[in-house]
């Protein structure tokens, strides 16, 4: 289920929990709304109140910093086949079908990985390795250097590529980061109670309702926030594929490398 229709459901219930406070008001006997009974439900409030947004405030940085980890992966990934591209154009024309290989393999990667990423249907999919990028692999390998300069090339371009493969497998591990459902239901249990003590014992006019109305939004926004961002690859907030896609620019284009 997408991030918006899941918060979206976090406000329904939490408007349904405003609605209950509201109807109870009205249909339970006034001893029932007595000072002691506020002061128990208030503290009750409080320290699930308290949880709650301790729960928020840590999954809101959890969410945070994977989100911030996989897009350093990505950034890091893009700067990886830049280098190798370096790697072969210092090598050698003789390179030339490699960076080509290289350059189709980099559009199916971006593709694949934000499919994969993107989709649920292909989060429970076994990895597969792609077919360009084992030919890419398999071309460096079979480069013959002839002098010393050629072989460290080589050497740096094979470990430049398998840093390249290791990354892809990491991201391929973290492609579900979502909160567990059961973890989720319960924290909007929580803020349904909260909200219904809310209204529990506040007479409704426009400001009350529209002040919970607001801490309501507020409260599902951030729900929002965390499963969007716990979603990088898909989303309004996902990662921008243009880097990585657009990372090497066709061979024509290329400038010559200068040896330093």
């Amino acid at each position: 289920m997408s991030a918006i229709a899941l918060s979206c459901i976090a406000l329904v219930c939490i408007a349904g929990g405003v609605l209950l406070g509201i109807i109870l008001r009205n249909i339970l006997p006034e001893r029932h709304l007595s000072s002691d009974a506020k002061d128990v439900v208030r503290l009750g409030t409080g320290l699930i109140g308290t949880i709650a947004a301790l729960v928020l405030g840590l999954l809101i940085g959890s969410a945070k910093s994977s989100y911030d980890l996989q897009s350093t992966e990505i950034k890091q990934m893009t700067a990886n086949i830049v280098l190798l591209d370096h790697f072969l154009a210092q090598y050698g024309p003789e390179t030339g079908v490699v960076r080509n290989l290289m350059r189709r393999g980099v559009v199916v990667l971006a593709d694949r990985m934000w499919r994969e990423n993107g989709s649920e249907v292909a989060k429970t999919a076994p990895f597969e390795a792609s077919a360009a990028n084992d030919a890419v692999y398999t071309k460096l390998q079979e480069l013959s250097p002839q002098n010393e300069s050629q072989r460290s090339l080589q050497a740096r371009a094979i470990q430049t590529s398998t840093d390249i493969a290791q990354t892809r497998l990491l991201l391929f591990t973290q492609t579900d980061n979502s909160i567990p459902m059961p973890f989720l239901v319960v924290l909007i249990f929580w803020l349904t109670i909260i909200f219904a003590s809310f209204s529990l014992f506040a007479r409704p006019n426009a400001i009350v309702v529209g002040s919970l109305f607001i801490f309501g939004v507020s409260a599902a926004g951030a729900i929002y926030l965390i499963l969007e961002l716990g979603q990088p690859f898909a989303g309004i907030m996902q990662i921008s594929s243009a880097p990585l896609r657009n990372a090497l620019a066709p061979i024509a284009s290329v400038s010559p490398v200068v040896s330093q």
